[in-house]
């Protein structure tokens, strides 16, 4: 009898055609976001996470806080200096305080130009040591910059990949601001986007082709014992504050360790999860208005043929599975494309990501329980929309029916 009652719900879904597949937009929709989401979720998490955990949990990263979009330090009310510089390094605990200069240049090589990150490398050779462990600075071709060197630069390896044609490799002459620069190594890919795009140069360069002074964009700590990296960190904050007489809560500096910075970033994508989570909730609430208005719809088109069923002896139980089994299909068969449709735009944003952000690996992190989870709560946003439907047709009167 119940494969009489499913083959009957899917002749009447398959006769209604175009209407069945605009009911079920709503769950597709709802359905497909929310397995894309949760998919993509984990995998977006570690490749962002991932960008600010280079730094040990022994280092510490001093910045000014900004007023507009840039690299840091370069719209800061109140820029980092050599006197903060040298408070820092005398406060107890701290191994080495390391000057970071992080600007925009702009690039030429032959006829094209282009603007791309440049950072500066310190003048002592452990600074140097600890830059390279801190941002895990591999060299693939070449050598590193060292101490002597000057007018020389290294470059991330995005920037012979996808920068000027290719034409980018070691041994190149380009000019930065007007002066000539040798590239003399390119680095490996690295699992941080920003290094795969960077170019590294000496301090002294950066600061004279920019005609930069007594400027410091950011300032690495290297604390002597990983396990007092909290206790230190306070201390740097409550003596910049001090001397820069400023109360507490209203600094115009940061101190973050590496696990300040990705607990920061985890919160804004818990966030950004809540309010997609909540998006596609309500477009699971619109697909299930659109069951159950199809479903009552359905009750007044078919109205005589329920009589018809009534006066050859279908009871109304029968007519209740019927209409619930065509709600249930409704669904089912939107949850299980809605599903496929979300890995498929998971998949696509993987690879665009790949693609377009070199250095980032977004994998799609495959769920079987969450695709079942999905599914399963498609098929009861479908029985339960259309509950309300099918106690109306199976309560029509038969006479009454018949007469419509």
């Amino acid at each position: 009898m119940l494969k009489d009652y499913f083959f009957l719900a899917i002749g009447n879904l398959r006769h209604r055609g175009l209407r069945s597949w605009l009911t079920m937009l709503g769950i597709f929709i709802g359905i497909a976001a929310v397995v894309s989401l949760i998919s993509l979720g984990q995998g977006l998490q570690e490749a962002i996470t991932g960008q600010f955990s280079t730094l040990d949990p022994d280092k510490l990263i001093i910045e000014n806080a900004g007023t507009g979009f840039g690299p840091p330090g370069s719209t800061s009310v109140k820029k980092l200096t050599e006197h903060d510089l040298n408070l820092i390094k005398s406060i107890s605990g701290v191994e080495f305080a390391i000057p970071r200069l992080i600007r925009s240049v702009k690039v030429d090589l032959d006829d094209e130009r282009e603007f791309i990150f440049t950072t500066s490398i310190p003048d002592g050779k452990k600074q140097i040591e600890i830059i390279e462990d801190a941002l895990n600075l591999e060299i693939g071709e070449g050598r590193f910059l060292e101490l002597e060197d000057r007018g020389k630069i290294v470059v991330g390896i995005h920037l012979k990949e996808d920068h000027f044609n290719g034409k980018l490799k070691a041994g190149k002459d380009i000019k930065i601001q007007g002066r000539n620069f040798e590239v003399i190594g390119i680095l490996k890919k690295s699992s941080n986007f920003i290094v795969n795009n960077v170019i590294l140069m000496p301090e002294d360069d950066l600061k004279e082709i920019l005609e930069i002074e007594d400027e410091i964009d950011i300032i690495v700590v290297q604390v002597e014992d990983k396990d007092k990296t909290e206790e230190v960190a306070q201390d740097i904050e409550r003596k910049l504050r001090k001397d820069r007489k400023q109360k507490l809560g209203e600094e115009d500096f940061s101190v973050q360790t590496p696990l300040q910075a990705i607990g920061t970033i985890n919160n804004i994508l818990n966030i950004i999860n809540l309010v997609v989570i909540g998006i596609a909730a309500l477009s699971l609430l619109v697909g299930g208005i659109g069951i159950a208005n199809a479903m009552y719809t359905s009750t007044l088109e078919r109205t005589k043929d329920i009589g018809i069923m009534k006066s050859v002896g279908a009871k109304n139980s029968d007519i209740l599975f019927i209409f619930l089994i065509e709600s249930s299909l409704l669904g089912l068969v939107g949850g299980i494309i809605g599903a496929i449709l979300g890995l498929g735009l998971a998949f696509l944003v993987s690879s665009i990501v790949g693609s377009f952000l070199g250095g980032i690996s977004l994998e799609v992190r495959l769920s079987f329980p969450l695709l079942v989870l999905a599914i399963s709560f498609s098929l009861l946003i479908g029985i339960t929309s259309g509950i309300l439907p099918a106690l109306q047709a199976s309560k029509l009167n038969p006479v009454d029916a018949l007469r419509q």
